[in-house]
């Protein structure tokens, strides 16, 4: 009867201990509207969080990029998945800062134009038409304008800048109204390869970037560094159960053959200096917004 006493003592001491340094975080995600769509696309990520960790994660629903921020400054939500372009705003109005990137495949943007055009390089593009995707889009606005500013092309003033809908640029290019696109590679390979009554060369690449910076999980200022940190290592300890939660839903097909790795403030400069080149100087607003 002592044994057995002593070993229930013991087993509920452990409990004890565990629930005192176990936390409850609350998680969000800018892209995603909604408490049900939240619980369906990344419940699974969500749940292999709380396995990893230990903690117990509370989803918290925010309905623009705006009120992310507002969320980490006011210390309501600890945690937050997010991309490149919205992070440079958040970082700059909250201090919060990433710690994991979401290492998405073929991530990069490119420049492209009719094959029979006569435009070979971004610099024949001065004075044309160019449509790009959503403003603030980092992959279908930022990156092809700084592309651009790389390839000597000021995208405020060389050109004539239009902003729609990846399909109306895309149609808009079909039919010459537009002299170039700017957009997600990834993108445009997908919506040429839906093109069947068009030859396979009737549209090229002139430019492309490197692989941009990873969307993230980035962490409110508010929470103490050594919590941050032990997040941090577990999540990569656990990175295929991580990764499989995440992909688990077809909405986060971008994600399939990611990889989760560490990273720092410093990766996200790049950015900074596309928000500079498309005549944003301050990122201290969400384009668009």
């Amino acid at each position: 009867m002592k044994l057995k006493s002593l070993i229930l003592g013991v087993s509920l001491a452990a409990v004890s201990a565990m629930s005192a340094t176990a936390e409850n975080w609350k998680l969000a995600v800018t892209d995603v509207e909604g408490m049900e769509r939240l619980q369906l696309e990344w419940g699974p990520f969500k749940d292999a969080l709380e396995a990893a960790t230990g903690d117990t994660f509370e989803f918290f629903a925010v309905n623009s990029r705006t009120a992310a921020a507002e969320a980490l400054r006011g210390e309501t939500v600890d945690f937050v998945v997010s991309g490149p372009a919205e992070y440079v705003v958040i970082n700059k109005l909250t201090n919060a800062t990433p710690l994991i990137g979401l290492g998405r495949p073929d991530y990069h943007c490119t420049i492209v134009v009719r094959a029979d055009s006569g435009i070979n390089a971004p610099a024949d593009l001065i004075g044309e038409k160019v449509a790009f995707g959503d403003i603030g889009s980092t992959s279908n606005m930022l990156c092809p304008m700084q592309l651009m500013a790389d390839y000597g092309v000021d995208p405020v003033n060389d050109i004539d800048t239009v902003h729609t809908s990846r399909n109306i640029a895309f149609e808009a290019l079909k039919a010459g109204d537009v002299a170039a696109i700017g957009m997600n590679a990834g993108t445009f390979m997908g919506v040429r390869s839906t093109e069947t009554e068009l030859p396979y060369g009737f549209f090229k690449m002139i430019a492309r970037s490197g692989d941009l910076p990873n969307d993230m999980i980035m962490v409110g200022a508010h929470v103490p560094a050594d919590a941050a940190e032990a997040f941090r290592t577990a999540v990569l300890e656990h990175k295929t159960e991580i990764i499989a939660g995440i992909t688990a839903h077809e909405e986060n097909d971008k994600y399939v053959g990611m990889d989760l790795v560490s990273i720092d403030d410093s990766a996200y400069d790049y950015v900074r200096s596309m928000y500079t080149n498309a005549g944003y100087p301050q990122f201290d607003n969400f384009i668009g917004e």
